[in-house]
């Protein structure tokens, strides 16, 4: 890997993992390190060894694994106060995690020194100073926490300099300066960040920022454009309370926007696969509108936007989206114009033909819908077919004579859901039943058993995520509701939507799009490779 202008340094696996739903088994932490080193970052901390058993087991099986292009280091606090070094168990767990680097936190605040941890401010000075010396002896590459560096140098400047000036001279190697309450505005940090850079240079100092305010990214990127070489943040921004600076826009933004070599041009390329990897090991649903990487990030919904985006991506969009790994999307609704369905359609593979009164007539229809209370800007499946019925390129793969659905409660058991299924296939009929852990489960369970007679590849897909939303509830248990299915084979991720005051209904119209449009998508492949042939 080239010399980067910016170091980034990743606590994911740390920091990270103090979010809210966030919890990463030994086992997640190594696959995330593994795919983190492969990206070439610089730094990952994999955990606080002397907190807990899982990350002293995150560091044992870390020990056979070869790094590449990270230094993974063990993060920890200083000394306890009354400890030597060589009888601190936080130290001698740090030394135990046997890596490279090493990043003690210590306090910057008075508050938290008097306080917080009870020692007086010469004792809190010794804390850091002896805890960096020692490690330094040991071999290691030691990186000092300034903790609530900011809030600190706003109480009580001159001891909130000499913190990081002890550290320093023990032999630190560097001194991030942490926002730890993340309640430090930019213009802020950029005047201390200069204070601090009149007494210690640039290099030596990285930055840690949180998002209480929500300026936890810009903060980090201003840092860097007045001399800051390491940032320090998460994948995704998980963290605790608001969270850390989110890497990922971090990255996105020093490479493609100012201009510093962080990261190889591959891993910029691969932002969004990233994102989405530690999204699923965290089983946390990617947020859309996330900068770069998130579906909506390069979407365009607006007919105007479409068009102009049409003729010149620059119009409406700050980067091109293949840069990161994501892809443009145009978003159909009832906001739609012509141009919207016509690049929809051809994201979508399907050939509307030249005739323009096809693209007038599909609008009609979806603004119709959506009245009605369909929402196809978060149902590709859905709309694909819809737009296949317009033009006469669908055929129906099988039809519903009737199902029935029984939901039985007693007592204080778990209720009981089955359902009886009836389809034709042709001039075929089958009739079936299923039990299921609700009513929409049992009918899943019962249309997959009637259909793999006749389609046996129904069984290679699967539902990842439900969700039914109430469209307007002053007729209360009467409402209309909208149920949106995601659904996943091994090749791809689609969604459909079914609507109706009958939630059962709903659900079943959202259930057989979804089937429609994988039994569609695999006749498609099927005539491509006869055709090849």
């Amino acid at each position: 890997m080239g010399k980067s202008d910016v170091l980034i340094y990743d606590t994911t696996l740390r920091d990270g993992t103090q979010g809210y739903q966030i919890s990463f088994s030994a086992e997640d932490k190594l696959r995330i390190a593994r795919r983190l080193d492969e990206a070439g970052f610089h730094y990952i901390e994999g955990g606080w060894p002397g907190s807990n058993p899982r990350d002293m087991r995150f560091f044992k099986m870390a020990k056979e694994i070869e790094f590449k292009n990270a230094r993974l280091t063990a993060f920890g606090s200083t000394r306890k106060p009354g400890l030597s070094p060589d009888d601190c168990p936080n130290i001698q767990s740090l030394l135990e995690a046997d890596t490279p680097a090493v990043t003690v936190f210590g306090k910057s605040w008075d508050l938290h020194a008097t306080e917080i941890l009870g020692v007086s401010l010469d004792e809190n000075l010794s804390l850091i100073s002896d805890s960096v010396r020692y490690l330094k002896s040991k071999g290691k590459e030691v990186i000092y926490d300034a903790e609530h560096f900011f809030d600190g140098y706003k109480n009580n400047t001159q001891y909130a300099l000499k913190t990081i000036q002890v550290a320093l001279d023990a032999g630190a190697d560097n001194i991030a300066l942490c926002d730890t309450n993340g309640g430090t505005l930019t213009w802020e940090m950029d005047e201390i960040f200069k204070e601090v850079m009149s007494l210690i240079a640039p290099e030596y100092l990285g930055v840690h920022a949180h998002n209480d305010c929500g300026v936890a990214v810009a903060n980090s990127l201003s840092a860097v454009m007045l001399g800051v070489g390491v940032v320090q943040g998460t994948i995704n921004g998980y963290g605790e309370r608001c969270g850390n600076a989110d890497l990922i826009s971090v990255i996105g933004n020093l490479d493609l926007k100012m201009g510093k070599k962080c990261l190889p041009e591959s891993s910029i390329r691969s932002l969004t696969s990233l994102s989405r990897y530690v999204n699923d090991i965290a089983n946390i649903p990617p947020l859309k509108s996330k900068p770069f990487v998130g579906n909506n990030a390069f979407a365009h919904k607006g007919g105007v936007h479409v068009s102009a985006v049409l003729k010149n991506t620059k119009a409406y969009e700050h980067t091109d989206p293949e840069l990161v790994g994501n892809r443009r999307r145009v978003i159909v609704s009832d906001l739609s114009g012509k141009s919207n369905i016509e690049h929809k359609a051809k994201e979508l593979g399907i050939d509307l033909g030249k005739d323009s009164g096809m693209s007038k007539k599909i609008v009609r229809d979806i603004k119709k819908m959506e009245n009605e209370g369909y929402q196809f800007d978060a149902a590709d499946g859905s709309l694909s077919l819809l737009m296949r019925r317009a033009i006469g390129r669908f055929r129906e793969p099988f039809s519903l004579e009737s199902f029935r659905v029984i939901d039985e409660k007693t007592g204080n058991k778990s209720s009981h859901s089955q359902s009886t299924i009836k389809i034709s296939v042709g001039e075929e009929y089958e009739i079936t039943a299923a039990e299921g852990k609700g009513p929409v489960n049992a009918l899943d369970n019962a249309l997959r058993k009637a259909l793999i007679k006749f389609y046996p590849r129904i069984s290679e897909m699967h539902l990842v995520d439900f969700k039914v939303r109430i469209l307007e509830g002053s007729d209360g248990t009467a409402a209309k509701v909208r149920v949106l299915l995601e659904s996943r084979d091994d090749s791809e991720e689609w969604t459909t939507i079914g609507v109706s005051e009958n939630i059962i209904e709903a659900s079943w119209y959202a259930l057989i799009d979804s089937m429609q449009y994988k039994l569609s998508k695999d006749n498609e492949t099927d005539n491509l490779q006869e055709e090849n042939e």
